[in-house]
């Protein structure tokens, strides 16, 4: 079975955007699909804190990835087959009882080698990191912007749209990364049927 892991921005909260996208992929029949939520308001807290009470940035990593896992708790409210994930063995077992992982990085709290912690890494390298660990074979990014189709990752974090590390996680990656913007949001479903099929 194809594997998609979907990340989606921090910056949709709020929105009726982000409710729609839940509402479709929790929906979504047949594809193994694990989603990965950004810091949103909580980790623009984060920064703030420390830009009032500066603190390395080691803990403000620490603290942003608190800040992926009360988002995740908030949308896994938003519908029933939804769940929070702290780990792989989790998210593992999500997809098995046919439910809809939302991974927090809880198990990265303590330090990983791969993973720098800085603002050099943010949700986005998290994700593709999630992606490469579960073998996934595309990792979606949902922006709030729309980006060029010729876009690759060492320009999309030249101009902000990822973070700095984005490349180096990818060019580690296999498999496909898809960055969505707006313009993309009804083009996606089909997208997984896609992948669904050719699994």
């Amino acid at each position: 079975m194809s594997l998609t892991v979907i990340k989606i921005g921090g910056s949709l909260c709020g929105s009726a955007r982000l409710d729609r996208l839940l509402r479709r992929l929790a929906d979504e029949e047949g594809a193994d699909l694990v989603l990965v939520a950004g810091g949103g308001p909580f980790a623009d807290a984060v920064r703030q804190v420390q830009a009032a009470m500066p603190f390395d940035d080691a803990l403000a990593h620490r603290l942003a990835l608190d800040a992926m896992t009360h988002l995740t708790e908030v949308l896994a409210t938003r519908h029933p087959r939804l769940v929070a994930a702290g780990d792989r063995a989790a998210v593992a077992s999500a997809l098995r009882q046919g439910r809809l992982p939302i991974w927090h990085p809880a198990e990265l709290r303590a330090g990983h080698p791969d993973i720098a912690e800085s603002w050099g890494v943010t949700s986005d390298s998290l994700a593709l990191w999630l992606a490469i660990e579960l073998g996934a074979d595309r990792l979606v990014l949902v922006k709030s912007v729309d980006v060029p189709p010729e876009a690759t990752p060492m320009s999309l974090a030249a101009d902000g749209t990822v973070d700095t590390l984005f490349p180096e996680f990818a060019a580690r990656f296999g498999g496909t990364i898809v960055v969505a913007g707006p313009a993309d949001d009804d083009r996606l479903p089909a997208q997984l049927a896609f992948a669904r099929e050719a699994s």
